[in-house]
C-alpha cells in the first residue's frame, strides 16, 4: 500500500519565538550593509535585552577598548506586547480545549500511522481472499489511520519593536535605511518564519530621526532614525506553568464495527451443522 506522509514539525509559538524571528530578519534576512573607511562592513545587530556584560564578550565589535560603542550598529528592542481582539489571525473564534488529561482545540499537524494501517489493510486482504492468493491490483483502501497533533488555540499579541540604526555619516544611514523601504516593495507588509511558525509584520509608515547634526558643539556627530514594526503575533500554551501537553496525538476510527446478535426465528447457528436454528 502506497500513502502519502505529511513530516511532522511543530513547536511551541511563545514570545521567544518571535523575538528571535524578528532579530534573524534583521541580521540575516536584510543583512544590512554601508561602506566604510575598511570598506563594505556588514552592520552589527544588537538585541537590547541582553547584559551589557555578555554583549561585551559575545562581539567585541561592539565596543572599543574603553566601552564605547562603535558605528554604525542596528539594535533591535521589544518595546510593547498588546492583546488587541482586533488585532488576529484566522481563528477569530474561541475554541475550548477537550476536557481531558491530552487537551488540545485544533489540529496542528497530521500524519499516517504505517502500522496501525498496515494492520487493516493485511485484515482486509485476507477477508478477501479466504487464504487464496490473489494476483493482480488491490482494492483501494479506505481504512487509513492517522495521528493527529492537536494544540491549543492560538491566542494572538500584537508585538512592537523598535529598531534603532546608528552611524557617524548620513551616507551610512541611507544604506542602512533603504532596505526597509525597498524590500517589501509598494507595501508595507512581510512575513517571517522561526520554529515552523510563520508571522506578518507591518512597517510603520513614520521614520522618526534624532540627530545632533545641526548642534555645533564638539560632541561626536551622530545620526540616528528609529524604525517601529508592528508584529500580529501569535502565543500557544502558557508555557512551564501549563499542566497539559503543548500538542496532544490522538487517532481517528479508521472502522466501525457493530456486532450482529441471532436472535430471529430462523436464523441459523453458524458452527453447527444439524438443528442449528436458534428458534423453531
Amino acid at each position: 500500500m502506497q500513502s502519502e506522509t505529511r513530516p511532522v514539525k511543530f513547536l511551541a509559538s511563545s514570545l521567544e519565538t518571535i523575538d528571535t524571528g524578528m532579530y534573524e530578519w534583521v541580521d540575516e534576512t536584510l543583512n544590512l550593509h554601508t561602506k566604510t573607511n575598511k570598506g563594505i562592513y556588514k552592520a552589527p545587530v544588537l538585541w537590547l535585552g541582553t547584559e551589557r556584560v555578555w554583549q561585551i564578550k559575545s562581539d567585541q565589535r561592539i565596543r572599543d577598548k574603553v566601552g564605547k560603542l562603535i558605528l554604525p550598529l542596528i539594535t533591535v528592542n521589544r518595546s510593547s506586547v498588546t492583546k488587541d481582539p482586533n488585532f488576529k489571525g484566522i481563528f477569530q473564534a474561541h475554541l475550548y480545549e477537550q476536557n481531558d488529561f491530552r487537551g488540545g482545540a485544533t489540529p496542528a499537524a497530521r500524519s499516517t500511522n504505517q502500522d496501525r494501517t498496515r494492520e487493516f489493510q493485511n485484515n482486509r486482504q485476507n477477508n478477501i481472499t479466504k487464504g487464496n492468493q490473489q494476483t493482480g491490483k488491490q482494492d483501494e483502501n479506505s481504512e487509513v489511520v492517522y495521528d493527529t497533533l492537536n494544540s491549543p488555540i492560538p491566542v494572538y499579541v500584537a508585538v512592537t519593536y523598535s529598531i534603532t540604526l546608528r552611524t557617524e555619516y548620513q551616507q551610512q544611514m541611507n544604506d542602512l535605511m533603504q532596505p526597509f523601504i525597498t524590500s517589501t516593495g509598494q507595501i508595507n507588509s512581510f512575513f517571517f518564519k522561526k520554529d515552523g511558525h510563520s508571522y506578518e509584520a507591518f512597517i510603520q509608515q513614520d521614520m522618526s530621526m534624532n540627530n545632533n547634526t545641526t548642534n555645533l558643539g564638539e560632541e561626536e556627530r551622530m545620526f540616528e532614525t528609529k524604525i517601529d514594526i508592528k508584529v500580529q503575533g501569535y502565543l500557544i500554551g502558557e508555557g512551564y506553568s501549563r499542566d497539559k501537553p503543548t500538542l496532544s496525538r490522538r487517532q481517528n476510527r479508521a472502522k466501525l464495527v457493530f456486532t450482529g446478535e441471532r436472535t430471529m426465528v430462523g436464523d441459523k447457528i453458524p458452527h453447527k451443522t444439524k438443528d442449528n436454528d436458534y428458534k423453531d
